[in-house]
């Protein structure tokens, strides 16, 4: 990578990489998680856009998932409904 990418992309890069942190802390305080979630460095590295790659689950971990993001869709309409 050119240092001039690579400088330009930076933030890119510690954005993908704490989003994939963040991901799974919560979902690991969910009690759930994707076995696979990665930053897809090799196509960040091409493009200077950075993915991040979901990967597969279990029915059962996306059901976990959707459970609980329907709780916070709940949770925020009551909170920001008030």
């Amino acid at each position: 990578m050119s240092s001039i990418l690579s400088r330009v992309t930076a933030e890119q890069r510690r954005q993908a990489a704490c989003v994939v942190e963040d991901l799974t802390s919560v979902l690991a305080l969910g009690g759930t998680k994707l076995p696979c979630v990665e930053v897809d460095w090799e196509y960040g590295r091409l493009t200077g856009d950075y993915l991040v790659d979901l990967g597969t689950a279990r029915p059962l971990d996306l059901l976990r998932i959707v459970d609980l993001l329907r709780k916070g869709l709940r949770y925020e309409r009551l909170t920001y409904d008030d």
